[in-house]
């Protein structure tokens, strides 16, 4: 299933990725460091969500209390989640 997540308090302003089940693929940025973020998007590409959110949940970023890597972590988890309910 394809996401589209809006960021908050970031560079970036939206993270789009495809969720397989609990793994987390074609991930891309809009807007943001984008050598930094590609970079990002391919060293995490096949990852679980529970491995994105422990290699990059809580970095922050410019003395902001988030980073586009945090936001990926918490975009995942949400996505994941959501896609757990029952219909």
């Amino acid at each position: 299933m394809e996401y589209k997540y809006k960021t908050k308090m970031v560079c970036s302003t939206e993270i789009n990725f495809t969720l397989d089940g609990d793994v987390v693929k074609n991930i891309s940025f809009k807007g943001g460091c984008n050598g930094n973020l590609k970079a990002v998007s391919i060293l995490v590409d096949g990852m679980t969500v529970d491995e994105i959110e422990r290699k990059l949940g809580g970095n922050t970023c410019s003395g902001r209390p988030t980073s586009c890597a945090d936001q990926l972590a918490k975009a995942v988890r949400q996505a994941y989640d959501e896609s757990r309910k029952p219909a």
